[in-house]
């Protein structure tokens, strides 16, 4: 059956790998520089091919690249507060590749109609490393409410639910969990540490001005415990030029489980120095609800407030800019059985040493609490607090020299309790980062050097075990970067780092990209990534269980849980086609990527149906992710993506090479987004899931067996959106409506033992699909320019 499904879908997907035998258009690439008198360049310029959708918008240094067109030859460049600049290429240049456009100030704004138009999502053709950009606009595709539920509409990242209890959404990349991706704010660390089970919903989407999505092994300027990807959050900030920048920006969210969502983001400047921007968040879900009738809390009572105050100064005279805030979230969420109440009721429970006990003497202990505790409920309550800084100076006279130095301090506290287990989780981190650029002769030759401080101090408590460690990892790195010219630029990097706790280290990383035509692009990536796993705080799914938690290793109190760093090399490949056809553009990306472990602190929920067991690697564990996906624009403003991934992802569990549970195979993927002249919009998804391997249950009980593989489904989710906009005033006013898992296809009782939660078999751990049916929502943004 499984073999007649993969031919179904390579029958689908083959016909469109040949798409790039089509007639490929050949072009030449433009390069230059935008400025504003008397030469300072323009961020976020809009330069375009007259009467086309084809455009770009220049990066931080003012400079941009466009391939040319064949419908136009006159290139227009546009800023809000300046005048339009048209440019005929054809007659007024002859050297294509190193334009400089100095635009004019325009006092008196007049209303002007945007031509040329981004793409919702798309690969930057320069950026070496494959980069998936995700705008605002990609975003607001689907209900995004934190960075946890924004990658519905992206292929290379999987959404799921870490268990039936929490309502906690968790994320992979290439097969792999979420932690091996890094996971930085404006490329500084973010979702990290005693943070990542619960770190990427206290993001708002509504926050988000884009995301970079990077598969791989990232730069070595940005540390070194990057192993299956990268994710970069770039939040909404003042911007200095008052015409452009967004005044206010308000969004409310409801659907059909009670959440409800308000947003308020507020911008000012007070000069062309000086700007503040303040980012406020609350959300509650008060409403109880079990739509599957299990007994369980479908949805646990929530209640976050969240905000940002960030400041931001520039100094166009000295070179020098500055950005720093405060960040702070408090977060409750109050879940299990229905009727369960907060009432403290872990004052009477008597703590249980899950590594001391077998499963039955566990068992025993958990009837003589029951007796106290007739009602299973979980509670967990967070704050996290932080400070930021970053300060940069660029060499006026050398624009290609500059320093930089980014700065952070964060305070994690979570106190938590699932049933009779408890735990409690401090982390205070210390992060300082300092980074020079310069040339080697000519700018073909940049370099990057610096050295990075990271401190963490933890605090752990899992009920009566208590753990406490302090990191320290000083690191120094260099980075080269080598342009022979549009077709060929490679980035090799070395960094170097000693960690109080496992010694010195070397981090080797390399990026190469080739362009043999101005449509073509191959890259290629390899590298090392290090990381100390937090079994406890990366694991918590498991604690909405009755199972033994075990740490197999000689001495529990030594290091990291007696635990050795994770340790893994990541090679992959990728393929960038653009194309036309039937005159409309199009591109075809295929990407191959292999992880390989050499150390892994491996979560064995094999070896026995009523334990989790934590010990080093022993034995092979790698995965292997291949993926192609295809963008076309279908008609005017009518684009269709296709994907289809293959995931190969085995780890060595007790001796044997086995498939990683709950990571599916094979995955396909379509998504369809039109917007009409009258400004509705509409997005549909549809996601197909192949199989996955399930934990071994065969000790439990028959009732409370689950089958080797779950069954395949399919996913869909649609929305519709509604925009206003009045230009005299710069107000844009959008109603969206949306339906998730139109077919209603869920998980059948996903928490086993649902009806004898404190009886050894009880399990809501193991979640291979959706747990909720059909969800409507419905929501309102209201932006000021």
């Amino acid at each position: 059956m499984e073999n007649n499904r993969l031919k179904i879908l390579l029958s689908f997907f083959l016909p469109l790998l040949v798409l790039p035998s089509v007639k490929i258009f050949a072009q030449s690439t433009i390069k230059g520089t935008v400025y504003e008198a008397p030469k300072t360049p323009l961020v976020g310029a809009n330069v375009y091919w007259l009467g086309t959708q084809q455009g770009t918008v220049t990066n931080q240094e003012g400079k941009f690249e466009i391939k040319t067109s064949k419908e136009s030859k006159k290139l227009v460049v546009s800023f809000v507060g300046f005048k339009n600049d048209t440019i005929d290429i054809a007659t007024n240049f002859t050297n294509l590749h190193e334009l400089e456009i100095v635009l004019q100030s325009n006092t008196e704004l007049e209303a002007v109609e945007v031509v040329g138009e981004r793409k919702a999502s798309y690969t930057d053709y320069i950026e070496t490393k494959a980069v998936k950009v995700m705008t605002e606009k990609e975003l607001f595709k689907a209900a995004c409410c934190n960075l946890s539920e924004s990658f519905e509409t992206n292929p290379s990242v999987d959404v799921n639910f870490a268990d039936a209890v929490s309502g906690t959404k968790q994320i992979e990349m290439l097969g792999l969990a979420g932690t091996y991706t890094q996971i930085t704010t404006e490329v500084m660390p973010s979702v990290r540490g005693l943070g990542a089970y619960f770190g990427l919903s206290y993001i708002p989407g509504t926050w988000i001005h884009s995301i970079q999505v990077a598969k791989g092994v990232g730069s070595v300027v940005n540390g070194y415990e990057s192993i299956a990807g990268q994710i970069n959050v770039e939040l909404k900030k003042p911007e200095f030029d008052e015409k452009q920048q967004e005044r206010m920006f308000f969004n409310a969210y409801i659907d059909g489980g009670g959440r409800m969502e308000a947003n308020l983001n507020l911008s000012k400047t007070f000069n062309r120095r000086w700007g503040t921007a303040l980012l406020l968040h609350g959300s509650t879900r008060p409403f109880r609800s079990d739509m599957n009738m299990d007994h369980f809390l479908d949805f646990p009572l929530t209640n976050q407030i969240n905000f940002i105050n960030r400041w931001a100064y520039r100094n166009a005279n000295t070179g020098i800019e500055a950005q720093f805030g405060i960040k702070y979230v408090k977060d409750s969420k109050l879940g299990g059985e229905f009727d369960y109440k907060q009432n403290g009721q872990t004052s009477r429970i008597e703590p249980i040493d899950h590594s001391l006990h077998t499963p039955e003497e566990h068992a025993e202990r958990i009837n003589e609490n029951f007796q106290k505790i007739p009602i299973w409920g979980l509670e967990i309550n967070t704050q996290r607090s932080e400070g930021w800084g970053k300060i940069g100076w660029v060499n006026k006279k050398k624009p290609y020299q500059s320093v930089g130095l980014q700065l952070s301090m964060t305070d994690y506290r979570q106190d938590a309790y699932f049933g009779f287990t408890t735990y409690k989780g401090n982390q205070q981190t210390g992060y300082a980062n300092l980074i020079y650029q310069s040339i080697i002769g000519n700018t073909n030759h940049l370099v990057k050097m610096g050295t990075s401080l990271l401190y963490d101090n933890y605090d752990e408590r899992f009920n009566a075990l208590q753990f406490a460690r302090k990191e320290v990892v000083a690191g120094t790195f260099f980075e080269y970067t080598y342009t022979h010219s549009e077709k060929f630029n490679m980035v090799a990097g070395l960094r170097a780092d000693y960690h109080n706790l496992f010694g010195i280290f070397v981090t080797p990383r390399f990026h190469a990209r080739y362009a043999p035509t101005e449509t073509t692009v191959f890259r290629f990536a390899a590298g090392r990534g290090q990381r100390t796993a937090n079994i406890f705080a990366e694991n918590m799914s498991i604690f909405a269980s009755s199972r033994v938690m075990r740490i197999q290793t000689d001495n529990i109190n030594s290091k990291a849980y007696g635990l050795n760093p994770e340790v893994a090399w990541n090679f992959g490949i990728n393929l960038h086609q653009d194309f036309i056809l039937a005159s409309k553009e199009g591109s075809i990306s295929i990407d191959f990527y292999r992880t390989n472990f050499e150390n892994q602190v491996v979560v064995d929920l094999d070896k026995s149906a009523r334990e989790i067991n934590f010990y080093n690697l022993d034995g092979k564990s790698y995965s292997n992710s291949f993926q192609t996906e295809i963008n076309y624009e279908l008609a005017k403003h009518f684009d269709i993506r296709l994907a289809y991934r293959w995931y190969d992802v085995k780890t060595t569990y007790h001796g044997e090479l086995l498939q990683r549970p709950l990571v599916a195979q094979h995955r396909a993927f379509v998504n369809l987004a039109y917007m009409t002249r009258s400004k509705w919009t509409f997005d549909y998804t549809l996601q197909w899931w192949g199989r996955k391997r399930l934990p071994n249950t065969s000790m439990n009980p028959e009732k409370y067996r689950l089958a080797d593989y779950s069954p395949t489904f399919f996913l869909m989710n649609a929305q519709i959106t509604k925009s206003f906009a009045w230009s005299a005033n710069q107000k844009k006013f959008d109603v969206y409506v949306g339906l998730e898992n139109i077919l209603n296809f869920r998980q059948e009782m996903p928490i086993i033992a649902h009806e004898a939660p404190f009886s050894r078999y009880f399990d809501s751990a193991i979640v291979w699909g959706p747990i909720f049916g059909r969800m409507v929502y419905a929501g309102l943004r209201w932006r000021i320019k």
